[in-house]
């Protein structure tokens, strides 16, 4: 069983930054493939960015050159730096964790609110 539980999210003006962490209870952080999610009102879950336990990443075309992911193993924290933010990335942003063997092994956090705005 992993909680994950996200902090860091809040109001920016357009052209800001945010970083988002999310600490994981449990065992085996390190075997997991993390990522974080958005789902803006009106809108599908959408993926943002993951890592993989080897530190292979993957974004979202929305967001490349501006968010980067990565973890810290040694904490059990993933984090995202959300820079040059923009309107269109406001939304409930959910870490996420996948042991890759079946969906019982899923996890997801509360969510953590992020507007843009000025």
């Amino acid at each position: 069983q992993v909680q994950l539980v996200e902090s860091g999210g809040g109001l920016v003006q357009p052209g800001g930054s945010l970083r988002l962490s999310c600490a994981a209870s449990g065992r085996d952080f390190r075997f997991y493939v993390m990522a974080w999610y958005r789902q803006a009102p009106g809108k599908q879950r959408e993926l943002v960015a993951s890592i993989t336990r080897t530190y292979s990443t993957n974004y979202a075309d929305s967001v490349k050159g501006r968010f980067t992911i990565s973890r810290n193993n040694a904490k059990n924290t993933v984090y995202l730096q959300m820079n040059s933010l923009k309107p269109e990335d406001t939304a409930v942003y959910y870490c996420n964790a996948d042991l890759q063997n079946g969906p019982q092994y899923v996890y997801w956090g509360q969510g953590t609110q992020v507007a843009v705005s000025s």
